[in-house]
């Protein structure tokens, strides 16, 4: 983002903490010439309310995406999204998705019954924020991919989440076909809060 040195991707996404016995390091994935690039990255800041991390990258800069305003986004308008889906099973190939702006709702998702409530869900439903939510499957991997505006390429959210039918393994045999993206304005708030890293 910005300068090409700075990427997002969600918080859920990135270790507590790394393994330094084990030489664990961050690293962004990327494709290029049609072959996948990896560098290595450093955790800058999290904002676990709204799911987001920043990582700076080492070497050299990567094509800078432009941050788009979510607060022109509208229902019913098409967007795409592009991430490595299951990329342990199917490998690193990026895979973009088309949808559309389902509706733009809080981000709660109401529990069925009582004993569904917990701590995470409580606190979401006292400081509501509102979301995308897209008529399109994302799996594991997609999240932290770019919810862009397909003419422009701007960004206006970056994929956070899928509704899932009972336990996570339904993700991948019974989707659900809801998806959910945090608006770009969270982005741009982590980014300036931290712009001097």
């Amino acid at each position: 983002m910005g300068d090409g040195k700075k990427v997002i991707t969600n918080a859920h996404v990135t270790a507590k903490k790394l393994d330094d016995g084990h030489l664990e390091r961050f690293a962004v994935f990327y494709r290029e010439d049609q072959k996948e690039q990896m560098q290595i990255a450093e955790l800058r800041a999290t904002d676990e309310d709204h799911d987001l991390a920043l990582l700076s990258v080492e070497g050299r800069s990567l094509p800078a995406l432009e941050i788009g305003d979510s607060q022109r986004v509208r229902e019913g308008e098409q967007y795409a999204f592009t991430g490595y889906p299951i990329g342990m099973i199917l490998g690193l190939y990026p895979v973009t998705h088309r949808s559309i702006i389902a509706a733009i709702s809080p981000n709660a998702i109401p529990a069925i019954a009582s004993n569904q409530l917990n701590v995470n869900m409580l606190k979401r439903l006292q400081t509501p924020f509102d979301v995308f939510q897209l008529d399109a499957t994302a799996y594991p991997g997609n999240s932290g991919s770019p919810l862009y505006d397909i003419k422009s390429g701007k960004v206006v959210g970056i994929i956070n989440k899928v509704f899932v039918q009972g336990s996570k393994e339904n993700a991948i045999s019974n989707p659900s076909g809801i998806t959910y993206a945090i608006p770009s304005e969270h982005i741009k708030t982590l980014l300036n809060q931290n712009a001097a890293q």
